[in-house]
């Protein structure tokens, strides 16, 4: 029994291998019993020093936080304001106290006045990524329950700082797209002229700030 188990097995591997030569013979594609992968490139791992260096560079204050903390001070801000693109004009007075925080990384201003009648409070902050090199802008006021973020980067030649970024519209409940051109005039002067895109609609300017300093 033993000698036709065997004979049997030879046999069997005979047609097998036979079967597999004339696979090979048409051109067809030869199934392996096992899958060949590559193995994934290790990743250079980042020396402590590199990594020191890199996060050094990352939290120093830089030019562009000079120019922030140069506006450190209280300022008078005169608003005129455009409700839509056909709307009359409706200004506003305002007064600002810009500081520098956290060790001079970033800059907090505090504004308040009267808007329509009522007590204004508003908060902005303003940083400047190290890494990404752009400015990213924050506003949060006591008119609304939303904050406004918008990103950008500055002008060295006009001394201006373009940022964009959306906001949700209360009456429509619909995001509008929101540009944002902010001029460093003079030593004492700052104007910030605000653009606003409504969804399917044109853009058209919806504020203008001039800051004198005090």
């Amino acid at each position: 029994m033993k000698k036709i188990y065997v004979t049997l097995s030879a046999v069997a591997l005979c047609l097998t291998s036979c079967k597999k030569e004339e696979k090979m013979d048409n051109g067809d594609a030869v199934m392996n019993d096992t899958v060949t992968t590559e193995e994934p490139a290790p990743k250079m791992a980042m020396d402590s020093a590199a990594m020191a260096q890199a996060w050094q560079a990352y939290m120093t204050p830089g030019d562009m936080h000079k120019l922030m903390t140069d506006e450190e001070g209280k300022w008078n801000c005169d608003m005129t304001f455009w409700m839509g693109p056909d709307a009359p004009a409706e200004k506003q007075t305002a007064g600002c106290e810009i500081e520098m925080i956290l060790g001079g990384r970033y800059q907090k201003s505090t504004y308040s006045g009267d808007m329509m009648g009522m007590p204004f409070e508003g908060i902005a902050t303003l940083a400047f990524d190290n890494a990404s090199n752009e400015f990213t802008s924050t506003w949060i006021d006591n008119m609304g329950t939303g904050m406004m973020v918008l990103k950008g980067t500055y002008n060295g030649n006009t001394r201006t700082t373009t940022l964009e970024g959306s906001a949700v519209d209360p009456a429509t409940k619909q995001p509008k797209k929101i540009r944002e051109i902010y001029e460093i005039v003079d030593e004492n002067t700052r104007k910030m002229q605000m653009f606003e895109t409504p969804k399917g609609g044109s853009e058209y300017k919806s504020m203008e700030l001039v800051m004198t300093r005090k």
